[in-house]
């Protein structure tokens, strides 16, 4: 099992395409969610993924404050293992990046009502009440560093 960090022009086209693949796996095929899943908040990103085996197991960007949200924030987190400490093990890391690329004093995420538990296993509280977003309930929650 590896861990990659990378920015955007420095990932493969092979790697990218891995990227799009999952997302759009899981985000618009899984959860039945039509959406524009790429943006150009892509571009300025550090992409984080988790390879098992050749394969490319969980993944999430990292962004920096003001791009998406008013302080660093975790996006876009994809783990195909549940329950195995994966999607842990990813936060964790991704966390790691806010801190030492864009010296985060907080993470923030927008997540989804029925991932709360999750985040809040890895140490973010809730921060806003529910909202809408591409036709999904979420929640603001952060994590100080």
């Amino acid at each position: 099992m590896s861990v990659v960090v990378k920015q955007f022009n420095q990932l493969t086209v092979e790697e990218l395409y891995e990227i799009i693949k999952l997302r759009v796996e899981v985000f618009v095929v899984e959860q039945n969610c039509p959406y524009q899943d790429l943006d150009e908040i892509d571009k300025e990103a550090y992409h984080v993924y988790i390879r098992e085996e050749g394969k490319m197991v969980a993944y999430l960007r990292v962004i920096d404050k003001e791009k998406r949200l008013d302080e660093v924030s975790i996006g876009r987190v994809i783990s195909l293992k549940r329950r195995q400490g994966l999607g842990t093990r990813l936060m964790l890391e991704g966390i790691k990046v806010a801190k030492e690329k864009f010296g985060a004093k907080k993470v923030k995420v927008g997540a989804q009502i029925y991932a709360q538990a999750f985040y809040e296993s890895v140490g973010f509280r809730r921060i806003s009440d529910e909202y809408l977003e591409e036709g999904v309930l979420h929640k603001t929650m952060e994590f100080k560093v």
